[in-house]
This record gives structure tokens, C-alpha cells and sequence, in this order.
């Protein structure tokens, strides 16, 4: 940046003349300065800025670019010419002058640019830097934790954590801080650690569900996903179906979401891609009989899972909430797991309850963790429904579904 601001300098200020001989230099300078002073006597500065102009020193090449034009500056200016002019006259050579003060300025704002940019490049703040600058307090009284913590309830709320979890960090806090005396400088700290303790007692670990599919021996394990639409699910399902027949477990796909346009289609497309069958029926057919027909085949080939895709289907549709009810009593999974997208916050978390309350969930997926700076949603969904999450969607690829984890969503809040 200053670079480019020097080669602009440079181009203004010109190439440097040759340099004369030292009498003909010292004898131009009398001269010079002689015709400067009668003109002043006379009285006419507007003469002595045009002979001025006409030299092509560096001084006056440079003033030429910020010479003053309103007629009452124009003495002023004179008298700072002709002090230039004495001051090149004692020395043999050109003596380099500092820039003009608007040139100064320009330096000073490239600087700032500069330190501007340098602020952009740091680090991201994490969820809860905001809420340690407020913080100056060193004997924590019941008074003043509502103060401090009415500053990290907004940032929670603003970061789409539901209010149950909210007022259960609260109290959390509350019980881990209140009647303590800290340092200024462990303030920090000591918040930080009550907080992690808090949140991993709102998150819920799940059990390892490899190990859980192996230990079951009396036919196929069942799991049957359901969401609303747009939520990931399908893809979700594939993901799995991959990372199950990477461990050696034989799956098979149940496509049961007869609605949707092209979502047989889907499913059958993962299923090429991942070497993994799908079981089918045509659009509008009962999606608790494609259901049905995947289990027997599984039972048949000796198939240790199948996953079951359903239609998404909106929370508030009560018809197609009683249909998804039909499904779970058809095909008697070992797991029910609901799918959501964990940017959609609180909307996620309402999804899940009331899926929960129609058909009772067994865990969570949330796809597009990758892309959720907030992790409201991973923060909220487990503690509101009671159910653990399973897996974070973090990509596109059939690999990118990573087990959850306690320690990484710690992570994920700056908090690790």
C-alpha cells in the first residue's frame, strides 16, 4: 500500500535536474533571491508566484500541486516561498523537503487503511467475546449477575438459543458464581469454565450407534427418518447408508416419500453412487407398505439395516403428521430420528418438539452445521427434546457427516 503511494509521490515530484556548477548555482540564487525581494517591495505576490512557478526545482515542482489560490493568503504564501528559497541558497545542493501537509495526510490515512486492514485479517471474535468485555466486577453478588447476565441472554437469544436453555444456563451460572470474590484477571476464566459446565450439561452425548446396530441380533435394524421438506434428509440418509457400509454393516433404502417430485429419483441416485439398494414403489403408493417391503427384503437377504426415507412434511399438517404415525406402527423402527437444518434456530427446535410429541423421536441429525456460526440450534434442540443428536452434516459429500460431540461443539463456541 505505501508502495503505491511513493510511486504516486514520485510522479509528482519529477525527475531531479542535473546539477549545475557551483558558481553559475550560487550566482542564479543571488539573482534569483535580488528579483524576489524587489518584487516584494513592490508589493505584487501575484508576479512572484508565476516566477516561482516557472523554476523546476523539487521544492517548487511540489508546491505547484498545493498553491494557495484565495487573494488574502496569497502574502502568506510568499513569505514561506522566499524562506524556501533562503534555505536552498546556503546549501550546494537540493535539500530534500518534507511533503506537503496534504500529503502527510495521505500518508496518515494510508496508515489507518493499512491498520483497518490488518483488523479485518484477525480472528473472528467468538460467541461470547462480546459479553467478557463487559465485564469488570470482582465480587459477584445475586445484584449484580443479573446485570452481568442480562448481557450474555442477548447475545444467547441473538445467537437462536431457546429460552429454556437460556434460563437453565442462568441458573447454572447462578449456582457456580453468585457469593464468590475473583480477580480481575481470572474473571474471564472462572465465567468461561462455569459456562462450559453448563453447556455440556444441557448437551447430550449420544451412545455409539455402530456399536448399537451390531449388539442388535434378531433381525434388521430399523431406523426411520422424518423432517419437513427442504431439511436435507434424503441426503442425510445417504450419508449414513455410506458411513454404515464403511464400517461392514450391509444396508438397504427404503424410498417411502411417494409425494415429492423426483425424490425416488434421489434416493435411487445416492444409491448407485454408494453401492447401496433401494426399495421403491410408484408415486402416490402407501409410503407404510414401501416401508414394509424393505424390512422383508432385508429379513430375506440378510440385510443388517435399513434406513427408511419419509415425505417431509410440515409440522402444522395434522394429516400428514397422523400418516406419519401409520408408519412407525407398520415398520416397528429401532430408532426414529428427525432431520433439520441446524440455521433455521428456533424453528428447528419447534420442528423437533412437535415431532417428538406425534411420534416420539429417538435422536437428531442437523445438516448444514458447517455453515451455522450461531449453533443456537445445536445448543437448544437436544435440551428442549430430551433426545441426543447423533450427527453434524458438514458438507456435501457422502463423508461429511461427522459424529457429535461434545468437545467440538465447545469448540465451535469458543470455548475450547
Amino acid at each position: 500500500m505505501f508502495e503505491a503511494l511513493k510511486k504516486k509521490l514520485s510522479s509528482w515530484l519529477g525527475k531531479p535536474e542535473k546539477k549545475e556548477g557551483k558558481k553559475e548555482k550560487k550566482k542564479a540564487k543571488k539573482e534569483k533571491k535580488k528579483k524576489i525581494e524587489e518584487k516584494v517591495k513592490k508589493e505584487k505576490p501575484e508576479e512572484i508566484i508565476k516566477e516561482i512557478k516557472e523554476e523546476k526545482g523539487f521544492f517548487t515542482k511540489l508546491r505547484e500541486k498545493f498553491i494557495k489560490t484565495e487573494e488574502e493568503k496569497e502574502e502568506e504564501e510568499v513569505e514561506e516561498i522566499i524562506e524556501e528559497a533562503e534555505k536552498e541558497q546556503k546549501t550546494e545542493e537540493p535539500k530534500k523537503e518534507e511533503p506537503p501537509e496534504e500529503i502527510e495526510e495521505m500518508l496518515g490515512e494510508a496508515k489507518e487503511e493499512e491498520v483497518e486492514e490488518e483488523k479485518e485479517e484477525a480472528p473472528k471474535e467468538n460467541f461470547f467475546s462480546r459479553f467478557f468485555k463487559k465485564l469488570s466486577a470482582v465480587k459477584i453478588t445475586k445484584e449484580n449477575f443479573n446485570e452481568i447476565f442480562e448481557e450474555l441472554e442477548i447475545i444467547l437469544l441473538e445467537n437462536n438459543v431457546a429460552i429454556e436453555v437460556v434460563e437453565k444456563i442462568k441458573e447454572d451460572l447462578s449456582k457456580s458464581l453468585v457469593g464468590t470474590d475473583i480477580k480481575r484477571t481470572e474473571i474471564e476464566q472462572k465465567i468461561t469454565s462455569a459456562l462450559k459446565d453448563s453447556i455440556l450439561n444441557v448437551l447430550i452425548e449420544p451412545e455409539n450407534l455402530i456399536e448399537k446396530i451390531k449388539n442388535k441380533s434378531d433381525g434388521p435394524f430399523v431406523i426411520l427418518f422424518f423432517g419437513i421438506n427442504g431439511s436435507g434428509k434424503t441426503t442425510s440418509i445417504a450419508k449414513l447408508a455410506h458411513k454404515l457400509k464403511k464400517t461392514n454393516l450391509s444396508v438397504v433404502m427404503a424410498a417411502a416419500d411417494t409425494f415429492r417430485a423426483a425424490s425416488i429419483e434421489q434416493l435411487q441416485t445416492h444409491g448407485e453412487n454408494i453401492g447401496v439398494d433401494v426399495i421403491s414403489d410408484k408415486y402416490g403408493a402407501d409410503p407404510a407398505s414401501v416401508a414394509f417391503e424393505a424390512i422383508q427384503h432385508a429379513k430375506k437377504n440378510h440385510i443388517r439395516v435399513v434406513l427408511i426415507d419419509t415425505a417431509g412434511r410440515m409440522y402444522t399438517k395434522q394429516n400428514l403428521m397422523k400418516e406419519m404415525e401409520k408408519i412407525v406402527r407398520v415398520s416397528k423402527p429401532d430408532l426414529k430420528i428427525f432431520v433439520g437444518e441446524s440455521i433455521t434456530g428456533n424453528d428447528a427446535v419447534e420442528q423437533a418438539k412437535t415431532f417428538n410429541e406425534t411420534a416420539g423421536i429417538d435422536g437428531i441429525i442437523l445438516s448444514k452445521a458447517d455453515v451455522d456460526e450461531k449453533a443456537g440450534t445445536i445448543l437448544s434442540v437436544s435440551y428442549v427434546t430430551k433426545r441426543p443428536i447423533y450427527y453434524l452434516g458438514i458438507g456435501q459429500g457422502y463423508d461429511d457427516l461427522q459424529d457429535f460431540k461434545k468437545s467440538e461443539v465447545l469448540k465451535h463456541l469458543g470455548l475450547e
